[in-house]
């Protein structure tokens, strides 16, 4: 069984995965988001990439938002992360070369058994925010600018609930990464919003359970970007190229339909270049 207890986590997290025998210039930097760490499925596949290409992959983990910050700021070679406007808006800056899907799962609110919204097997997650809004029941936020956290927002808006105004009251902004923010929930007997992933991979669950799933608007998109070397001279652009190829073609595809834990799933992955490999 794997289970990974995920708080004390800090804010930004550097993961490298070294060979002993690597030059010191084969490595490449990657702004990804908490989730891609937290599920342990880098773990599972760089470790694969880095057998095959001889490329160490160092990962900065942190929320969307401050991942696309800091490969916009030139810091990083490949952003891989999951808040698809943002990445495209990216794209069109110029910041990034071509968005490319990678792979998909979902959201899931989990909640504390007392259930004190009454929202405990609703699929209708905008129904569910707006029956945890009326009876004022604790959510905890992540309140981080995170891919999970822009997604709950634009919820939070088709609820037609203005969370700002309860800020600090029924709303709290833990303002950190998903591991953490999930021990703040189960610590306080708060709701959550969590990408599905974290959730299973998270080991300090407690009585806590998944309340409201599989909503359409629940669908958690991940895409990766080469950051454009011809606006940030410093990219590695070709070792950042062979990583973004590897994860879209089919074997890199296969590595993360192969990431389990406990015999599930985590993530799925549609990369259209992939299935054309595959097909064709």
């Amino acid at each position: 069984m794997i289970r990974r207890n995920l708080g004390g986590l800090a804010a930004a997290t550097l993961l490298a995965f070294a060979g002993p025998a690597l030059a010191t210039d084969d490595f490449i930097l990657v702004q990804s988001t908490t989730s891609t760490q937290n599920s342990g499925l880098f773990d599972h596949i760089l470790p694969m990439f880095q057998d095959k290409t001889g490329i160490e992959v160092r990962v900065v983990a942190v929320g969307t938002g401050q991942a696309i910050k800091n490969a916009a700021n030139g810091d990083g070679d490949v952003l891989f992360v999951h808040a698809k406007p943002a990445e495209l808006a990216f794209v069109e800056s110029g910041d990034g070369v071509q968005r490319f899907d990678v792979m998909y799962n979902d959201f899931v609110i989990v909640g504390p058994p007392a259930d004190p919204a009454g929202v405990a097997g609703m699929s209708d997650v905008v129904a569910a925010l707006g029956k945890i809004a009326e009876a004022e029941a604790s959510f905890a936020s992540r309140g981080d600018d995170s891919g999970t956290h822009k997604a709950e927002l634009r919820l939070w808006e088709q609820a037609g609930i203005d969370v700002a105004a309860a800020s600090g009251d029924w709303y709290r902004e833990a303002g950190s990464g998903m591991g953490a923010t999930l021990n703040t929930a189960t610590g306080m007997g708060a709701y959550v919003m969590s990408d599905r992933a974290t959730w299973i991979s998270f080991g300090n669950k407690g009585d806590y359970q998944i309340a409201v799933q599989g909503d359409d608007r629940m669908f958690n998109q991940y895409g990766i970007i080469l950051v454009n070397p011809e606006k940030h001279p410093n990219v590695k652009a070709d070792l950042g190229q062979k990583f973004v190829d590897w994860v879209i073609s089919a074997e890199g595809q296969n590595a993360i339909r192969s990431y389990k834990v406990d015999g599930e799933q985590l993530f799925f992955p549609n990369a259209e270049k992939a299935e054309m490999k595959e097909t064709g």
